[in-house]
């Protein structure tokens, strides 16, 4: 899987486990933050717990991500990791 920086999502940035699990990663950068997101899909049913965490291990090592909310009955779910730098920003004026 190849990971993306600055650069919108494409199918690059997709997989489809051999068990049907779909796997978006995309990581956001600016000079003070970094914003990783992971979405998982299934077609038939939420994505549990267990396999998320495994992806999550492997896409966020060491990372927190939290999960956003998601609608009521959605099979996907997305998950997000912040890392926010303040010394490297600009002063305010």
């Amino acid at each position: 899987m190849k990971l993306p920086v600055n650069r919108r999502v494409d199918e690059s940035h997709h997989l489809v486990t051999a068990d049907g699990l779909s796997v978006w990663f995309t990581i956001q950068v600016s000079p003070h933050s970094r914003i990783q997101e992971a979405i998982f899909e299934r077609t038939d049913r939420m994505p549990s717990d267990d396999e998320c965490r495994r992806w999550l291990s492997l896409l966020i090592p060491g990372g927190d991500a939290i999960e956003a909310p998601g609608m009521p009955g959605a099979t996907t779910r997305r998950f997000e990791a912040f890392e926010h730098s303040p010394q490297r920003e600009a002063p305010l004026a």
